[in-house]
Order: C-alpha cells, then structure tokens, then sequence
C-alpha cells in the first residue's frame, strides 16, 4: 500500500480508516515541513526575547496568570527537590503538563481507534501552527509506522479543551512513559519504543500543549463510526430489500418520479438504490391471485415423489360470485383467489416508507461526514502560531488564545448520528417482525417453520434479541452534547462532551450491526419459503391438472351448486397463469446475498439450535462479507 502523504490540508476519511483499520503508512510533505519548522523557530525566538506566552512560560488553564521564573523555587525550600528533573522550567512545564493529563480509566481504545488518533494529530500538526519541532513532530509519525500503540482508557474527554487526558496517554508513550502495544504485547512506553526502534524524545516549547490540545478522539472515534454507518446503511438497504422480495411486496413507494416530488437526498439515495438490488426480481408487484399461502404438512398434501419432500402444503381461498359487489373492476384484472398476498396496493410503512426512514439516517450521516472532512484538516490546540502575520506589534498578535478546541460542532453532528441509529434499527426489527408474525406476514408459516407437531418455535425468538436491542439503542441515544460539566477551577466553564458522544456512536455501531444481520438471517428463511411455495404453484399448474390445483382452494362450490361451472373456469384460468409464469426468484442482488447467507446457514426446516446460526449472520457482517451492492 502506499504511502499517505500527510500535510495538514488533504487528509480525507477514507485515508483515515486505510491508516486505522489497513496498516497504511504516512509519510509527512517535505514542503509543509518547512512551515512547521517555521513556527517552531519564530516561537523559540519569542521565548528567548523574554516576552510571556500563553502555555510556553505560563501555566495552563486556570495557572495561566502564573509565569514561569528564572528559577526553580523550590530549589530553595528546606531540603531541596528530590527529584528535580532534567531541563528549562519550560522544558518541565510541558513534560508535566503530558504526564499530570494522563489520567483516562476504562479498558483501553481498539488499535484502529488510537493509530487513528495518531495520525489525525500528525496531520494537524502539519499545518505549521502549533509551534511543534519537525523532529518532535517526525517521532511522532515514526511511532504510528513502527505499529506502536500507546495504551488509551476510552474515559476522560470532555471535548474541551479537547482531548486533553487520552491525548495525554498518546504523547507519554512518545516521551518513554505510560503503556503501549507493540506486536500484540502490551509494555511500558520506554520498551515499546526500545523493540520498536525508536527513542523517547524530551519536549520543547509548547510542544505538549500542541501534543494534548486537540479533537483527535472525538474526530477518530467519529470517522470510524460513520465508515461503519456508511456499510451498515447499505446493508440495511439490502435487508429490506431482501424483506420486500420474501413479500412479494409492492415497489410503487420505490419509483423516481414519486421522490423527485420529495427530493431530499438520502430518501432518493436509498430509492434508487433499493431498485437497484431489486433488479430481476420476479417476486416484487406479483399478481395477488399467484400467491398462494403457507398450510402446514399432512400426509395427503401431495401425490408426487417431488412434491412429497416438501415441508409444507400451499393453499387459496376462491371468492364467491356474489362476495364481489363493488371490487368487479378489480376482479375483472386478477383472478378471483386470496392466497397469501393482501388485496391492497400499499405494503405497511416499514416496507413503503423505508426510502424516507432509511433515507433519513442516510442524510444524518451525510451532515456528519461534512463536519468530519472539515476537521480532519483544521488545527485544533491553543494558542495558534502566526509566525508571518503582517502588522504584529505584540506577541498577542502573532500567538493568539483561541477555542479551535472545542468539540461542539462534532458534538452535535454525532448528536445527529446517534438519534438516527435506533431508528434505523427499529425500522429493521419492524420488517423482521412482520415476517414471523402470520397475522401480518401474508401467508407465510408463523416464525417461519411448519410446526405441524405443535413443538418448533421457529424464529420466534429472533425477533425477541432484535427488540431487546433496538430498546438498548434507543435509550443510550441521548445526547451527551447537551450536559455540559465545567473544568479546570471554571476556566473551561463551558465543554461539548463531543468525546463521550463519538464514543457511544462508534459503540452502538456493533448493535446496529447485529439488528440488521438479525433481519437478513430471518428474511433468507422467508423468502426461501416465498419461492418455494410459489415454484411448487407452478410446478403443480404444469401438470395441467386443474382438480389437483383445485383441492388446494377453499371455499370451492359442490358440482351441483350453480356457482360451480365458473369456479372450474377461473381456476383453469389460474392453473395456466401459474404454469406461463416462469421461476419465481428474488433480485440479482437480493439472490447473490441470499447465496452467500447459504453458503454459511442452512435452511431451518426444524427447530434447531440457532446460537450457531445467530453468531455467523452477525460475523458476515462485522467482517462486511456481504456486499450491498
């Protein structure tokens, strides 16, 4: 794989996962280097001159009126200082600042999670304004290449002044403290470097500061949830559509012209593209009268060696003459016979409003993904280097206090995302529903599976794991973005928790995940039994047996009732639509996902374990196996 040039301004989100989640490699732009040494050189010249700077020789935060002396004073105080370290005061200042802020709890971030981080604060620091050496800066690369991974506790962020304490726990490991993962081993800091290569390094002017101040957990956390939303929306595509050919379902809600009257972009995104997995589909706006519904299995069922391996038995109902007053219009396009498809023209909203939820959370995710790209190229710590900025007659001119720090503007995106996620999951777990349910699955088997002995469940319990986690998602959705706790003696009075909130989306990524598995494990089993029963119509119908079609209807007339001549004329009339109908199959899409499914799940004629079956269908999808495209 190449190599990711880093130079503060092009940094997109899909390098981001190629460093985080790929193993890429950065490399740091020879041109921008020369603007970071820039700063650091400008910033070096201040500090030398005497004149005070804002984290360079005064404190931080609420000691930001306290200046650094000449001298230590607590040299002087009776009994010396035991463990008086190397260096400036300010030399001190900063590596204190990194080893006082370390101070996250938690089990450690995933690796993905934290090269992520790394290479967000290299990137930033690129841009020449942080006063950062290009030797501090290029050690820091160094350690994300040589596949070190500083030990980061996910808790501890307010979002302002950005990361300060998981930035921390980065920086440490750089000055040969805290802990790290190198080659799946986790060490002390210092060894981790040793193994590695690399040597600790000693910090400099605001080098710290420009090391902890900064939205790199927020901003990596983020970036990793929404490249999982981005698949995870696909999926849940393909699990309705999936969901709408085990229907037989209705595709009128799908059509352009009725989006292009509604054009938000996500909706006509997701319209289109259910479409396009539904391609092919021969299932999808099936005339009602060809569909028939499940029966359960009896001994009399069939009469052919082929249709006797069968698990289940198809039936219709007929339609009186006389039960059709009003509906002649509709009677005289399909044939007088309810099977397992309802006489209406419109599915139930999960089915027909899809586009508009699924689109939604769609456009949610987009409005995210423009707050990201803009924050992967900003410089994000405090005070701002201007080394070059015309007119400056006074340090303040030229290293100026800002709050580029503070994480609202992700906060709230992520706020976004997280409200949209149980609605995309709650959407799904509503389709699955509507399969195993037979008061609303249109004519397939209750939970799935045959039961004729009165002992299967089915996927009863399927749906019962689902709802659990669509309850779970939905009450860890509030926003964390509106509870702002102060800090630092109320110098930071005012703080976005945009850390907590990126973290809780990139967590509730994995339950989203297994709702929408949940619902294609369910709807593989239904449309098996959709064109199964459906194929066994038509290979009944093209024996040109009408009476064996015939004892599948209810409801049918004696010989010598009046009624009976026209009821054998529109069952021959059925017999030859089902037998010219052609094989009753899925779309292209749906069909390809279905045999991956089956590549790796059987079909469920019987209640068996599913522990096995649950597990699988949710790893397909953490590791993408099942492309919605």
């Amino acid at each position: 794989m190449d190599k990711i040039i880093l130079d503060g301004s092009s940094f997109t989100r899909e390098q981001l996962v190629a460093v985080a989640r790929h193993g890429a490699q950065v490399a740091l732009d020879e041109a921008q280097l020369g603007r970071v040494r820039r700063a650091a050189d400008f910033l070096a010249d201040k500090v030398s001159c005497g004149e005070p700077t804002y984290g360079v020789t005064t404190g931080f935060g609420s000691n930001a009126d306290k200046l650094l002396g000449a001298h230590r004073v607590r040299d002087e105080l009776p009994g010396g200082h035991p463990h008086r370290p190397q260096g400036t005061l300010m030399e001190e200042l900063q590596h204190n600042l990194i080893t006082t802020h370390a101070v996250c709890v938690g089990k450690p971030f995933a690796p993905d999670v934290v090269r992520a981080m790394l290479a967000i604060r290299v990137n930033t620091l690129m841009r020449g304004h942080s006063g950062i050496r290009v030797e501090t800066l290029q050690a820091l690369a160094a350690m994300l290449n040589a596949g070190v991974v500083p030990v980061v506790p996910e808790k501890g962020s307010v979002g302002a002044s950005g990361d300060l304490a998981p930035l921390s726990h980065l920086a440490i490991v750089l000055l040969g403290g805290g802990e790290a993962f190198y080659r799946g081993e986790r060490l002390p800091g210092g060894e981790a470097l040793k193994r590695a290569g690399l040597e600790p390094v000693r910090l400099s002017f605001k080098e710290g500061l420009a090391l902890n101040n900064g939205t790199a957990q927020m901003l990596a956390t983020a970036t990793l949830a929404l490249d999982d939303l981005d698949y995870l929306l696909g999926l849940a595509d393909l699990a309705a559509a999936m969901t709408l050919d085990a229907f037989a379902g209705r595709s009128g809600a799908l059509r352009p012209e009725v989006h292009a009257l509604r054009p938000h972009p996500g909706q006509v995104g997701t319209a289109a593209h259910v479409r396009a997995l539904l391609e092919g589909s021969t299932l999808v706006d099936i005339p009602y009268h060809l569909v028939p519904r499940f029966k359960p299995w009896s001994a009399e069922a069939w009469s052919t060696p082929e249709d006797q391996a069968l698990s289940f038995d198809i039936g219709w109902d007929w339609v009186p003459a006389n039960q059709r007053h009003g509906r002649e219009a509709f009677y005289a396009r399909f044939l007088p016979f309810k099977g397992g498809k309802k006489h209406q023209p419109q599915d139930a909203y999960c089915l027909r409003c899809m586009p508009q939820v699924h689109g939604a959370v769609r456009d949610a995710w987009a409005q995210a993904c423009r707050v990201i790209d803009i924050e992967l190229n900003a410089v994000t710590d405090n005070p701002l280097v201007f080394p070059d900025a015309e007119g400056a007659q006074f340090i303040e001119d030229q290293v100026i206090s800002a709050g580029h720090f503070h994480g609202m503007p992700l906060a709230l995106a992520m706020s976004y995302v997280k409200a949209a996620i149980p609605v995309l999951a709650s959407i799904s777990e509503r389709r699955l529903n509507k399969l195993v349910d037979p008061a609303t699955n249109d004519g397939l088997p209750a939970f799935l599976t045959g039961n004729e002995d009165g002992t299967d469940s089915g996927f009863m319990i399927v749906q019962y794991t689902a709802a659990a986690l669509v309850n779970d998602l939905a009450t860890r959705a509030h926003p964390a973005s509106v509870y702002s706790v102060p800090t630092s003696a109320n110098a930071e009075d005012h703080v976005s928790m945009g850390a907590n909130e990126a973290r809780h989306v990139l967590e509730m990524m994995d339950d989203l995940g297994h709702v929408i598995a949940l619902e294609l494990y369910t709807a593989a089993q239904a449309l098996d039994f959709r064109q199964e029963m459906l194929n066994a119509a038509r290979r009944l119908a093209a024996r040109g047996d009408w009476q064996a079609l015939a004892s599948k209807v209810a409801n049918a007339p004696r010989e010598d009732h009046p009624q009976h001549a026209q009821f054998v004329g529109e069952v021959r009339a059925l017999v030859s639509a089902l037998a010219h109908a052609g094989d009753f199959h899925a779309g292209s899409a749906v069909r390809r996902a279905h045999d991956e499914l089956r590549r790796h799940i059987g079909f469920m004629h019987r209640d068996r374990a599913m522990d096995g079956d649950v597990r699988t269908v949710c790893e397909l999808v953490r590791e993408r196996a099942l492309r919605p495209d």
